[in-house]
């Protein structure tokens, strides 16, 4: 059993940054591709980002590209998402997920095997 536990949320002005953090325990961290998925009420899991087990290959879905980062560390087995130039729409509660194996990058939630509990970003305006 793996256990993900995220961080950093929070409440911020559009066009600041807020960087998420989590952290994984119960497993080899370094088998598995990581994602990052947002969710607003009434609206579908969306992947905003996601990274291999490897940490060389990664998503980005369009409405973040150029303003999100995700990686992965797994001597600390943690996986970060480092967002900037903040908008509202960016407003949502911000899951990271687990895919166990040697798979290449992940955009589906249904393929990931584990899930933090979400943690709310609010972006004002």
């Amino acid at each position: 059993q793996v256990q993900l536990v995220e961080s950093g949320g929070g409440l911020v002005q559009a066009g600041g940054s807020l960087s998420l953090s989590c952290a994984a325990s119960g497993r080899t961290f370094s088998n598995f591709g990581m994602g990052w998925f947002r969710q607003t009420p009434g609206k579908e899991r969306e992947c905003v980002a996601a990274i291999d087990f490897s940490g060389s290959r990664t998503y980005y879905a369009d409405s973040v590209k150029g303003r999100f980062t995700i990686s992965k560390n797994n001597a600390k087995n943690t996986a970060n998402l480092q967002m900037n130039s903040l908008k509202p729409e960016d407003t949502a509660v911000y899951y990271c997920a687990a895919r166990a194996g040697w798979f290449g990058v992940s955009v589906k939630w249904d393929e990931y095997d584990y899930w933090g509990q979400g943690t709310q970003v609010t972006v004002s305006s």
